[in-house]
């Protein structure tokens, strides 16, 4: 087995040297939060979003989308599935309007927020926190993430052989030094 050897990430591969989680692959290199919202978060942000005022569910996806700045653009496919779980647990109703379902929250819906003010809070800065990205921030990230399946890739093409294990290190090196170099231009 190679000599391990930490970047940064807080975790190492067996053989490999590079960040790896339980979950594996990209996401576990620690670079970014595998999800945007973590257990729990979607469900106060909407109730969150709701407490501004009745919504439907593409005013909702709309208003995330803008207030990170274009780094979060919700799906139908997270949305109206919480809707439909926070509407059987009695935090929010809804009622058919010109053709859409809106969304407001319950008395039981408010006591919810009102029960943890903080974690509303806690959500809404640090989405705004991705706005100081903007539009070329999120574009150069966007392209970064297309890096996942290829560095995946590589470290299974690296694993256990000793002179590619090598080879992907030094390109990932050559690629922080060049990075690390960048924030030094004036």
């Amino acid at each position: 087995m190679t000599k391990k050897w930490h970047w940064g990430f807080g975790f190492e591969h067996p053989t490999v040297g590079f960040g790896a989680s339980s979950r594996g692959g990209f996401w576990g290199l620690g670079l970014f939060r595998s999800r945007f919202f973590e257990g729990g978060e979607l469900r106060i942000a909407i109730l969150s979003l709701l407490s501004e005022g009745p919504k439907h569910g593409y005013q909702l996806m709309k208003e995330m989308k803008e207030r990170s700045g274009g780094a979060y653009q919700a799906s139908a496919g997270s949305i109206y599935p919480t809707l439909q779980q926070l509407e059987d647990e009695g935090l929010i109703e809804s009622e058919r309007e010109d053709g859409r379902r809106v969304y407001r929250l319950t008395p039981a819906g408010k006591k919810e927020l009102k029960d943890d003010p903080d974690t509303a809070k806690r959500i809404w800065e640090r989405v705004a926190s991705w706005e100081q990205f903007g539009n070329i921030g999120m574009e150069i990230m966007s392209r970064f993430y297309a890096l996942g399946e290829p560095l995946n890739n590589a470290f299974r093409w690296a694993a256990g052989n000793p002179e590619r294990e090598e080879k992907l290190r030094s390109v990932i090196l050559r690629m922080a030094r060049e990075l690390d170099e960048l924030t030094k231009q004036p």
